[in-house]
């Protein structure tokens, strides 16, 4: 099963710099989508904290 694993990470990585050669922009534009999520969430569990904190 580790050779399963293996082989899937290996074409998700293809697959992404396959992406990023022949659509950088788009590529970017992914990148930026998906940080702006992360932040996007790392501030709700912050507002989270905060809120329990001043309850």
């Amino acid at each position: 099963m580790k050779w399963v694993k293996r082989i899937a990470v290996g074409l998700v990585v293809v697959f992404a710099l396959f992406y990023m050669v022949t659509r950088p922009e788009d590529a970017a534009g992914a990148v930026q989508g998906a940080a702006a999520a992360v932040w996007g969430g790392v501030e709700a569990v912050g507002r989270f904290f905060t809120s329990l904190a001043a309850g």
